[in-house]
């Protein structure tokens, strides 16, 4: 059991806005990588075979095949690195760790599909685009009240100092 104290320094940093996934889901996780100066986004895609931890220390271990060669990262959930993780496809498997997928090749990785849940990851992300596009319109209707560009609205206004 954590002390009080450390539960209230690690509750600060818990991301609230990560979504409810299982071992044996599909996702995707962009990660922040510096590129020199520049920073970026690099896309990772795979099943989550393990989840271990708690609280800030919570990590999944994402597992996918490139070329015939499986490949295994570690990502600390509650990262500043990790900028979001999705959901692509809902797995159902009767394990909590999936270890057992390394000595597999080919169909016998598949994992099956839950048509419950994918439901609800379908309907929750088709309300998170409907959210944002609402927002997308409104602050647009917000910058921009007559429908103009800008560049039209610096033309009519050099249009009327030159008339007075």
């Amino acid at each position: 059991m954590q002390h009080k104290l450390l539960q209230l320094v690690e509750a600060a940093h818990v991301k609230a806005d990560l979504p409810a996934f299982q071992v044996g889901d599909t996702v995707i996780i962009h990660q922040k990588l510096l590129d020199g100066v520049k920073e970026r986004i690099q896309l990772f895609e795979g099943d989550v075979i393990a989840r271990s931890g708690a609280g800030v220390k919570e990590s999944i271990t994402v597992r996918r095949t490139v070329q015939g060669e499986g490949v295994e990262r570690i990502f600390p959930i509650h990262s500043t690195r990790i900028a979001k993780i999705e959901i692509k496809k809902a797995g159902r498997v009767r394990r909590a760790k999936l270890y057992y997928l390394r000595d597999r090749v080919g169909k016998a990785t598949k994992i099956k599909g839950d048509p419950k849940r994918q439901a609800m990851i379908d309907k929750a992300a088709k309300v998170a685009v409907e959210d944002a596009a609402k927002a997308a319109a409104a602050a647009n209707a917000a910058s921009n009240t007559t429908g103009e560009s800008k560049r039209a609205a610096k033309r009519k206004a050099k249009a009327e100092d030159k008339k007075k």
